[in-house]
């Protein structure tokens, strides 16, 4: 059973990264992982995502050029605000969250 502050925790992983899209999500996850399994699952799939989705929005951005990247972008977009919602959603009820469409680095 997840304990409520690992679960409060790790949901603020993914609110804090409407605010601060990087730094904020990483400083919870790094001073709390070794404390929590929990938090640190979720610390490495909201990194995993946010890696996976920079590089999709550079490629959309790219694919501009042939204005199709025009159409993909405000996709991208749209998509990764609802899946940290989600996210937010799934790790404040204790359920670990695998976002898809992603690239499992860390």
């Amino acid at each position: 059973m997840v304990s409520r502050d690992d679960r409060l925790l790790a949901a603020l992983i993914y609110i804090i990264s409407f605010f601060t899209v990087f730094i904020g999500p990483l400083l919870i996850w790094l001073l709390q992982k070794d404390k929590s399994a929990f938090i640190d699952y979720h610390g490495r799939e909201y990194l995993n995502f946010l890696i996976s989705y920079t590089v999709y929005m550079i490629v959309a951005s790219l694919l501009t050029i042939v204005l199709i990247g025009f159409l993909i972008l405000p996709i991208i977009g749209i998509a990764a605000f609802i899946f940290t919602i989600i996210g937010a959603f799934k790790a404040y009820n204790g359920e670990e969250y695998r976002f898809p469409f992603i690239f499992r680095i860390l």
